[in-house]
């Protein structure tokens, strides 16, 4: 399958995209999200503080997964340059900054991708890597991986949509989950989610239609006890996100006619306590090409920072960002419905 933009359909457009989520007849019977907001007391929304640093390094994935806000896949060709890298790197010298959150796509085809790591660890910041599991197995050069992770102490994010080949293959695509399970256990080789080794790996649930995501702690529970009996897997923490209604997902929510129920079901399920705790508050997000974001969400929709001398890496300015309003749209109902989401999991 190709990417919405290779195949240049109209929603590939980041407004036309922001036009179906924020005036569509479908979404007339909705209150605005700020308007939640005002109700609560936070609009505008505020950051708390710098702690995370969300860089997608690219888009090029070697997947193409039915429900990527990313649009990425194998025809996709945004890649961060060394050089913006390097202006990464120089702003995390002296920030706040304790984790490194790397993000793709693929990050890992990245070809700067392992020098980008190493400087960040010299700076002895803590990193985490989204990593699909499939790119490990997908050519030679990345079978070391598992390793590379060990050596530099990497935090592992991997994305699992359940436990079963069929609902993980229906989203992820033919063959997916055997290759993901092998991963799996070449990481546990190495140490990866085993006890007392402080080698950190986490997985990604999602949900494969348009619904919220079970109770976190359950499928944590269910994840671990299948995994462990079907394939001698271990892992550390499972995280649950929901879907927001973004490129590939908002495409099949349309397309499947579930829109407007799923719009609806998310702001009937808006938590002020979610609210409260959503990743942008203490997160940025890197684009590829530099420009900052609020979140991972907000950077596939091109809403930039509002911070208007402090919109791209090579201007970072601490004070700004600290004191900038946060964009926010009614696809963020995603992140505040039900136990919240966030690219760690729950928030509350």
């Amino acid at each position: 399958m190709k990417s919405l933009k290779a195949r240049n359909e109209p929603i590939a457009n980041f407004s036309h995209q922001i036009d179906i989520l924020e005036e569509s007849k479908e979404v007339e019977n909705i209150p605005k999200f700020s308007d939640k907001l005002n109700v609560i007391g936070l609009n505008p929304l505020k950051p708390t503080g710098l702690e995370i640093f969300q860089v997608n390094v690219g888009k090029m994935c070697n997947q193409t997964c039915e429900h990527c806000h990313v649009d990425a896949g194998p025809d996709r060709k945004e890649i961060m340059t060394r050089e913006t890298m390097q202006q990464c790197l120089e702003v995390l010298k002296d920030s706040s900054f304790d984790i490194v959150d790397l993000t793709g796509g693929a990050p890992e085809m990245n070809p700067h991708f392992r020098w980008f790591v190493e400087e960040i660890r010299k700076l002895g910041k803590h990193v985490m890597v989204r990593c699909n599991l499939t790119i490990i197995l997908a050519n030679p050069k990345y079978n070391d991986l598992p390793e590379f992770f060990r050596k530099h102490k990497i935090e592992v994010v991997s994305s699992l949509p359940f436990y079963n080949p069929d609902r993980t293959d229906r989203q992820r695509g033919k063959g997916v989950f055997s290759k993901s399970v092998e991963a799996l256990k070449m990481l546990n080789r190495v140490g990866y989610g085993k006890e007392g080794t402080g080698l950190i790996l986490n997985l990604v649930y999602n949900p494969s239609g348009a619904f919220l995501p079970a109770s976190q702690q359950q499928l944590e529970s269910d994840f671990k006890r299948v995994l462990k009996k079907d394939h001698d897997i271990e892992f550390n923490n499972l995280f649950a996100i929901t879907n927001l209604p973004i490129s590939r997902f908002l495409d099949y929510l349309i397309k499947s006619d579930n829109y407007e129920n799923y719009m609806e079901k998310l702001a009937n399920a808006f938590n002020p306590s979610a609210a409260m705790g959503v990743m942008c508050r203490n997160t940025l997000s890197i684009g590829w090409d530099g420009y900052i974001f609020d979140c991972d969400f907000n950077q596939m929709l091109d809403l930039k920072v509002d911070a208007p001398t402090s919109q791209h890496i090579s201007n970072f300015d601490t004070d700004e960002l600290l004191n900038r309003n946060i964009v926010t749209g009614n696809h963020c109902y995603g992140c505040t419905a039900g136990a919240g989401s966030s690219c760690g999991g729950t928030t509350t």
